[in-house]
């Protein structure tokens, strides 16, 4: 009877530790994996000593939580082969002047997987312009319009936005926005200009900023709520996007201008997320609080999260 009680008992144990979360068979976390793509500007090594991207990169691998690439326009297929971007959970892109040599093609896929809930998408300081983000920010347009006007995609005109060489005039009409067309034949369209993702004032004269947070966050768990960069480039509103879905962060600059420097859309399943710190020049990312909030984003966008 003894040995009888024995076996019972051990049994037991055995089989409560195979279904109870968190003993013997708890399999490891998922890594997330991070793509970080970057133009690779020569610029950045006086400031980081190596490529932005790398340096980012080498910052964010310090999370165990994460399994990080680096890549770059040069490498072949661009970095972003259609392998590659099946396997990211969360793309990382800064860029700057090259953003043309970006195909539509390669951004539009990079779009679908963003809405399909497949992976997230998080632009950095001048991927404002980028390709991907231009075609990101018109879906996302697209997306509201279907929902608040109830009609078809054929009843609109689209009127896509061109890759700009120079800021729009502070005068200019902020994108997106929507126009009623009629035609001679008595037809109407709605016509909906896309957003170029573009603003009219740049400095960069490397004064400090202040961002404050508008709202507690995942993306700002741990972070203060008034957080100031040394150097920088400045930025100054209109930014011609869609409005937020989340407004998490403005910046401030003694020369009173200002801008929405942490912003969150929903797309489909899937996330977008603007962060505005970040030039070639200033070492932004070797603050540590900018990498917290990287950190931050990446494990709340995540599609695995």
């Amino acid at each position: 009877m003894r040995n009888r009680r024995t076996f019972i008992k051990h049994t037991t144990a055995a089989l409560a530790a195979v279904v109870t979360p968190g003993i013997l068979t708890a399999a490891p976390s998922k890594k997330i994996r991070v793509l970080v793509w970057d133009e690779r500007q020569p610029e950045a090594l006086k400031a980081y000593g190596d490529y932005l991207g790398n340096v980012l990169a080498d910052e964010l691998r310090k999370n165990t939580r994460l399994e990080v690439r680096s890549v770059a326009l040069d490498d072949a297929e661009q970095g972003i082969d259609s392998h590659t971007l099946r396997h990211t959970d969360v793309l990382i892109w800064w860029g700057h002047v090259r953003h043309g040599e970006v195909s539509e093609e390669k951004s539009k896929e990079i779009a679908a997987l963003v809405s399909a809930g497949k992976m997230a998408y998080i632009g950095l300081h001048s991927a404002h312009w980028s390709n991907p983000f231009v075609e990101l920010m018109g879906d996302v347009t697209r997306q509201r319009i279907r929902r608040d006007t109830g009609i078809s995609e054929k009843e609109m005109v689209f009127q896509r936005p061109e890759l700009l060489k120079a800021l729009p005039p502070a005068s200019e009409r902020p994108g997106p926005y929507v126009e009623w067309q009629k035609y001679p034949n008595g037809d109407r369209r709605l016509k909906v200009y896309l957003p170029n993702c573009v603003f009219p004032y740049v400095a960069n004269d490397g004064k400090p900023s202040t961002l404050k947070a508008m709202k507690e966050h995942p993306v700002l768990k741990g972070l203060p709520t008034t957080l100031v960069l040394p150097q920088t480039e400045m930025y100054g509103e209109p930014f011609h996007v869609p409005e937020p879905d989340e407004l998490l962060l403005e910046e401030y600059w003694e020369n009173g201008h200002w801008f929405r420097s942490g912003m969150v859309w929903n797309l489909g399943s899937g996330k977008v997320l603007y962060f505005r710190p970040g030039h070639e020049t200033y070492p932004v990312f070797k603050e540590q609080w900018v990498i917290r909030l990287l950190q931050n984003a990446i494990a709340w966008m995540a599609p695995s999260a």
